[in-house]
C-alpha cells in the first residue's frame, strides 16, 4: 500500500501546483474608456430591462438577475439550493429532454438558479434563446420525482464533504463570523434538507422569483426596437410582485483578536482564515484604495502574503486575501492552507503582514504594480459582453454614478500610499480579527498554545458545526506494558500471523477510484525487495512508480524523475510485502502517542518520515501518514485503511482513502498472493 503514497503525492502536486508569478505589465498612458450606455425601459410588472447593442461579434447574451434582499432559510436551509437545481429542468411547455436537446442543437448555454437565469449564443438564434430562457424561468416544471432526486443528490454531496477539511473550514468560518442565524452564516444539513417539501420549493419560487426587483440585461448583436417587442411579449405577463424585504441585525466583530480552533483528526494540513466584517460599498470614497490595499496584501502571486508564506518560507501552495463589497455586509479574509507543523508560525506571519500594511507606507513599486494589474485587467475585460452586462447591472443595483467606469482608471491612479494605509487601518482589523483554524489538534495544538500566550491570542474551541466545545484531548496515556513491538505483533497476528506473512513472496493489488469525475485504476505489485505502482486514468497510463534495491523513479506523462536521497531510502524501506515484519525487530521503535483516526483511538508508531496508526482495539492498521517534499514544497499525506477482507488466510484492507488535500477513495477488487508479479513489472 505504501507506493500509493508516492503516486498520490505526485498526482496531487500535478493538480495543485500553480503558475508562478508573471512579470507585471509596465504602465503606459491611461486609455480612453467609452462604455456604451444601455437603452433601458421598465415593464408594468417592475422588470427593468437594459439593452446594450454591440455588433462586433454575432453573439448575444441575456442575464436575468433578481436583486432581492438576502434572507435566511432557517430550519429549511437548502430550499433555494434545491430550487436552483430544479428550475430549468424542462418547463410546463417543453419536456426536460427536448428542452436540453434544443439548447445543444443551438450551441448555446442557458443556466437557471434561484436568483436568476442567463443565456448566450449566436445572435442568429437570439429570439429563440430568449424564448427558451423566459420559458424556463417563468414556467418551471416542479415534479416530486425530480425533487426527490435533487434532495438525495444534495445529501450525498454533504456526506462527501463530511471529512473535507476545506468544506468544514468554510462552513464554520461563516457560521462564527456571521452567526448561524444570519443569511451568510447558516448552512445546509441533512436535517434541514429533510424538512423541505416540494411545496416549500414552489412557495420559495412564487415568493422570491418575481419581477419587482428584477433586471434583464441584454448585450450583443441585437436591435433595440425588435428586442424590446420580444421582451414585452415574453415577460409582460410575468405576474407583478415584490419579494419581502427582511431586515437582520448586523453581526459584530470580536472584541479582541482570538483563535477559534476546530479539531479535525484527519487533517493533513491546517486551514487558516483571519477574518473581520466589512461594509465596504463601491460608492465609498476609499473603495479604490481598499481594493488596491487588498491587492498588495494578498491579491495574487505578487501579494505580500504569497511572497511571505510561500516564497520565503515554503509553508503553503498559496496565501491570499479578499474583501467583499456591496449593499450588504461582507468580510475581509486573509488565509492559507499550511502544513500542520507550521500552523502557529503562519498565523504570526499573517498578522505581521496585516500590521505592517496598517502602519507602514507601501513602496512605490508595490503601488505601481497593483495599479498596473487593475488597469490592465480592466482594459482587457471591458470589451467582453459579460463585463458590459455586469457593469450595467452594478450601476443600477449599487447606485453608482453614471461615469463610474469611465473614471475607473483615473480613480485607481489617484490612490496614494497614504490612502492605502488609511484603508488598511479601516478594513483590515488586526486587533479585532477572528482566526479560524481547522486542523489536527494532536499535531497543531501544543505549539499553537505556546504562540497564543506569546501573541496574546486566546484560543476557543468549536466543533465542525460551529458549536462551542471543550479543548480536545491531545495527550492520551499509553497503557502499561504496551510497546511498539507489542502493537506490531498484535497487528501481524490480526491479519494472519507471522508465519503466513513470511510465506508471501509477492503481492498484486488491483484497485479503482473516481477522481474529479474520471475513472482511475491503480495496480500495486510488490516483492520482498521491490515495488511497482501504475495509475491509469480513463484507460491510459498516467503515472508509474518503481522502487528496487538499486534505485527508484516516478514516470509521469512522458517525464521520468529519479527518486533520490532520503526519499529513496524511505521508499526502499517500504518496498516489501509487509514492512511490519522487519520493523518488528527494530528495538529502538517507540509509540509516539495515541491519536484519533476516523473516530477510533490508534497507537502511532513513527519510523523516519512515516507514521503508522494501529487500532488500540482491533490491532489493525487504520492509517498511515508520510512527510513528503517535492519542488521545494513540503506536505503531509495521509492514507486510511478500512474494510479488511480475508485472502488465503491473510486480511487486506479493501477500502483505502488517500487524503492529499482532497480525498481519493480506492476500492480494491482483487488481491493476488504469490502470482501475477514478474521481473518486468520493475523495469
Amino acid at each position: 500500500m505504501k507506493k500509493i503514497l508516492y503516486i498520490a503525492a505526485s498526482l496531487f502536486l500535478t493538480i495543485t501546483m500553480q503558475a508562478q508569478d508573471r512579470p507585471q505589465p509596465k504602465p503606459g498612458p491611461a486609455p480612453s474608456i467609452n462604455i456604451n450606455k444601455p437603452e433601458s425601459f421598465t415593464l408594468k410588472n417592475g422588470l427593468k430591462v437594459l439593452i446594450v447593442e454591440n455588433h462586433k461579434l454575432p453573439r448575444v447574451s441575456y442575464t436575468l438577475t433578481l436583486d432581492n434582499t438576502p434572507y435566511a432559510e432557517g430550519d429549511k436551509k437548502g430550499v433555494s439550493t434545491i430550487l436552483s437545481s430544479m428550475i430549468g429542468n424542462g418547463t410546463t411547455n417543453i419536456p426536460k429532454d427536448s428542452f436540453n436537446e434544443e439548447i445543444d442543437f443551438l450551441g448555446a448555454n442557458i443556466n437557471f438558479w434561484s436568483e436568476g437565469a442567463s443565456a448566450n449564443g449566436l445572435s442568429r438564434y437570439s429570439k429563440r434563446l430568449l424564448e427558451l430562457m423566459a420559458d424556463g424561468a417563468l414556467n418551471p416544471l416542479f415534479v416530486q420525482e425530480e425533487f426527490d432526486k435533487e434532495v438525495a443528490k444534495t445529501i450525498e454531496g454533504l456526506k462527501a464533504d463530511e471529512k473535507s477539511v476545506t468544506a468544514i473550514a468554510r462552513r464554520v468560518e461563516d457560521a462564527l463570523t456571521y452567526g448561524k442565524n444570519h443569511y451568510n452564516g447558516e448552512f445546509i444539513t441533512e436535517e434541514t434538507l429533510k424538512n423541505i417539501s416540494l411545496a416549500d420549493v414552489k412557495l420559495n419560487y412564487n415568493t422570491y422569483f418575481v419581477p419587482g426587483n428584477a433586471y434583464l440585461v441584454i448585450v450583443g448583436d441585437v436591435n433595440v426596437k425588435e428586442t424590446k417587442k420580444e421582451v414585452e411579449k415574453l415577460f409582460g405577463n410575468w405576474k407583478k410582485a415584490k419579494a419581502p424585504a427582511l431586515t437582520y441585525s448586523d453581526p459584530l466583530d470580536v472584541q479582541y483578536s482570538q483563535i477559534n480552533f476546530i479539531d479535525t483528526p484527519n487533517a493533513v494540513q491546517s486551514e487558516i482564515a483571519v477574518v473581520n466584517l466589512s461594509k465596504l460599498k463601491m460608492t465609498d470614497k476609499d473603495y479604490f484604495a481598499t481594493i488596491l490595499a487588498n491587492q498588495i496584501l494578498g491579491g495574487g502571486g505578487e501579494g505580500r502574503l504569497f511572497l511571505n508564506l510561500r516564497e520565503a518560507h515554503g509553508w503553503t501552495y498559496g496565501s491570499y486575501s479578499s474583501i467583499g463589497s456591496g449593499k450588504n455586509i461582507y468580510k475581509f479574509r486573509a488565509g492559507a492552507a499550511v502544513r500542520n507543523a507550521v500552523t502557529d508560525s503562519s498565523v504570526v506571519e499573517i498578522f505581521n503582514e496585516l500590521k505592517k500594511i496598517r502602519t507602514d507606507l507601501v513602496t512605490e513599486e508595490e503601488l505601481r504594480n497593483a495599479k498596473a494589474k487593475y488597469v490592465g485587467n480592466f482594459v482587457m475585460q471591458i470589451e467582453k459582453p459579460a463585463t458590459i452586462a455586469r457593469y450595467a447591472l452594478n450601476k443600477e443595483t449599487q447606485s453608482l454614478p453614471d461615469d463610474f467606469y469611465e473614471n475607473y482608471i483615473k480613480n485607481i491612479n489617484a490612490v496614494t500610499a497614504e490612502d492605502i494605509r488609511n484603508a488598511a487601518k479601516k478594513y483590515f482589523l488586526a486587533d479585532n480579527s477572528r482566526v479560524v483554524i481547522v486542523g489536527k489538534a494532536s499535531e497543531v495544538l501544543p505549539s499553537l498554545e505556546v504562540m497564543s500566550k506569546k501573541e496574546k491570542l486566546p484560543i476557543f474551541y468549536f466543533d465542525k458545526f460551529g458549536n462551542k466545545t471543550e479543548k480536545p484531548e491531545v495527550k492520551k496515556e499509553i497503557p502499561a506494558g504496551v510497546t511498539a513491538q507489542t502493537v506490531l505483533k498484535k497487528y501481524i497476528d490480526a491479519i494472519g500471523g507471522e508465519k503466513a506473512l513470511k510465506d508471501v513472496k509477492t503481492l498484486a493489488t488491483f484497485s479503482t477510484a473516481t477522481v474529479q469525475g474520471a475513472k482511475m485504476e491503480m495496480v500495486n505489485k510488490v516483492t520482498k525487495t521491490k515495488s511497482s505502482s501504475e495509475v491509469k486514468v480513463m484507460g491510459n497510463t498516467y503515472m508509474k512508480n518503481v522502487v528496487t534495491e538499486n534505485g527508484g523513479y516516478i514516470s509521469q506523462q512522458g517525464q521520468k524523475i529519479n527518486i533520490t536521497g532520503d526519499n529513496l531510502i524511505e521508499a526502499q524501506r517500504e518496498a516489501t510485502t509487509f514492512p511490519e515484519l522487519s520493523l518488528l525487530n527494530e528495538k529502538s521503535l517507540t509509540i509516539s502517542g495515541i491519536e484519533t483516526i476516523n473516530g477510533e483511538d490508534a497507537y502511532a508508531i513513527k519510523t523516519g518520515k512515516t507514521t503508522r496508526f494501529y487500532s488500540t482495539k482491533t490491532g489493525l492498521k487504520v492509517g498511515q501518514s508520510q512527510e513528503l517534499e517535492q519542488g521545494g514544497q513540503k506536505m503531509t499525506q495521509s492514507t486510511y485503511f478500512k474494510e479488511y477482507k480475508d485472502v488465503k488466510g491473510i486480511k487486506f484492507p479493501y477500502t483505502t482513502i488517500l487524503n492529499v488535500g482532497m480525498e481519493i477513495e480506492l476500492t480494491t477488487s482483487e488481491v493476488k498472493i504469490n502470482e501475477g508479479v514478474t521481473d518486468k513489472d520493475f523495469e
